[in-house]
């Protein structure tokens, strides 16, 4: 009861926490959740889908378990301890402004043309081959995940943490850690890496079309265009390779203007993508506007989760 009535004020709280901090600078608990996937990796992998489902329940399922027992013990210490414990959860759990440090700090060096720079620079975004891309590649390549990761960035963690609290957050993040880190089709992870995508596309699924959605709500706000993130949506995303990510870019690059997808080149593979969106090539001045908009949509996001947390109450 008292984790419900202080859920608001939580996960609210660790929104700003994120706005006015970003990424804790130490120690980040998605950082040490990573190490542990991995050691623990080299005594499960093994080239099926069974374990690769192993791999991540023991994960996800530990991670799970230790947020509950953290609600469950910050909710017998009363309301204050609740709403820190919802908080540090949150905050922890989202990175909204990393990856809007990130995106400017690649305009910067694009505009500059430091095209080296911010080949080094990408990985911290996707997990793109950079030596493959020029100015315009990196360009488009940091536009469309900076809408992606909106979406798991910010979206839906706050979503998770609004309907189910610390154990729900919790959760979100190591799934979308793990698809980070094992998700792809490439030769060692396109059976053990199974579960861990297709678990991240159903936890992403309604964020995604949330996320859209505000999107279409915020564009006007950058100088954009609600009818053509509409647009682009309703044509374009179902042609994607992901139930996700095609439902987020084709909303941004409707309400921006621009064109994306297209090849792509990975370091497992190159994949062509389809095309999203009718307009131009992705500039600096529209990763710009990417970026204004990703936090547009991320200060909806955090309104629209107080408000389900409230409506949520007992």
């Amino acid at each position: 009861m008292v984790a419900t009535r202080s859920r608001p004020a939580g996960v609210l709280a660790g929104y700003l926490a994120d706005v006015a901090l970003g990424d804790p600078a130490r120690g980040h608990p998605v950082a040490a959740f990573g190490r542990a996937a991995a050691e623990l990796e080299r005594v499960t992998y093994r080239d099926t889908r069974l374990a690769g489902a192993v791999h991540v329940g023991v994960l996800v399922g530990t991670v799970s378990m230790f947020g509950a027992m953290l609600q469950r013990a910050a909710g017998r210490g009363g309301w204050p301890w609740s709403v820190a414990a919802t908080a540090g959860a949150s905050w922890v759990s989202i990175g909204g402004t990393s990856l809007a440090r990130t995106g400017l700090a690649m305009s910067e060096l694009l505009e500059r043309g430091d095209v080296e720079g911010a080949r080094r620079l990408l990985p911290s975004l996707c997990g793109r081959d950079p030596a493959w891309l020029d100015a315009a590649g990196l360009a488009r390549a940091s536009l469309e995940s900076v809408a992606e990761n909106t979406s798991d960035a910010q979206v839906a963690p706050l979503l998770c943490a609004a309907v189910g609290g610390v154990p729900a957050v919790l959760a979100y993040r190591g799934i979308n850690t793990l698809d980070a880190m094992i998700g792809y089709r490439s030769a060692r992870y396109s059976r053990f890496g199974w579960a861990a995508a297709r678990l991240d596309d159903a936890a992403n699924y309604v964020g995604a079309r949330v996320t859209a959605a505000l999107v279409v709500v915020c564009a006007p706000f950058v100088s954009g265009s609600a009818s053509g993130a509409v647009r682009a949506w309703r044509r374009d995303a179902a042609r994607h390779p992901s139930p996700n990510s095609g439902v987020v870019e084709a909303a941004f690059a409707g309400a921006l203007g621009v064109r994306l997808g297209g090849p792509t080149q990975y370091r497992h593979g190159l994949q062509i993508r389809p095309s999203l969106g009718d307009g131009h090539a992705p500039t600096v001045a529209d990763l710009r506007r990417a970026v204004a908009l990703s936090r547009t949509v991320q200060a909806g996001a955090a309104v629209l989760a107080g408000l389900l947390c409230y409506l949520r109450r007992p």
